[in-house]
């Protein structure tokens, strides 16, 4: 059967394509891999990257805000909890629009991520920074209209 010499190197082209497409798709995962952050701040600043930087007045930040107020839920720790109120800066009015439509998506992703939380990882600037940014994430993935750009911690206690 193996003595064939047209078998033996329709075998070995197999086996040499088979090879090639091995490497590709490992390098293609790598790559894949490569090209998203896994620290949730800086994939944060990457899905707010291709909004254009024009700077907002006053009025205009006003316009383009949304808030919730009084988010309060249990933490991950027994016995903790957390109340807080944030504002959210939308790119645009069309996706302060879209984000009013879906704020009690947004209040749930802000109450099951809080609640994923220990007091720990929230204290501190870094902390606060932290769920910002973890927030931003969740939350720029539910909306198609645009981004939002900001998240401020308008009101935060722990207890």
């Amino acid at each position: 059967m193996f003595k064939n010499k047209l078998f033996m190197i329709i075998i070995a082209m197999l086996i040499v394509i088979t090879l090639i497409l091995v490497a590709f798709f490992t390098l293609w995962t790598v790559m894949d891999k490569n090209s998203q952050p896994s620290n949730p701040q800086e994939a944060a600043k990457a899905s707010v990257s291709q909004v254009e930087g024009k700077r907002l007045t006053p009025a205009q930040v006003k316009a383009q805000t949304v808030f919730i107020e009084n988010v309060l839920t249990n933490l991950a720790e027994k016995g903790r909890v957390v109340k807080a109120s944030f504002a959210f800066t939308l790119d645009n009015k069309k996706s302060k629009e879209e984000f009013e439509t879906i704020v009690f998506q947004v209040k749930s992703i802000v109450i099951q991520t809080l609640a994923d939380m220990k007091a720990e990882q929230i204290q501190g600037s870094k902390g606060q920074e932290f769920l910002i940014s973890t927030l931003m994430n969740k939350i720029n993935e539910l909306l198609v209209e645009g981004k939002v750009v900001s998240i401020s911690l308008t009101d935060y206690y722990v207890e």
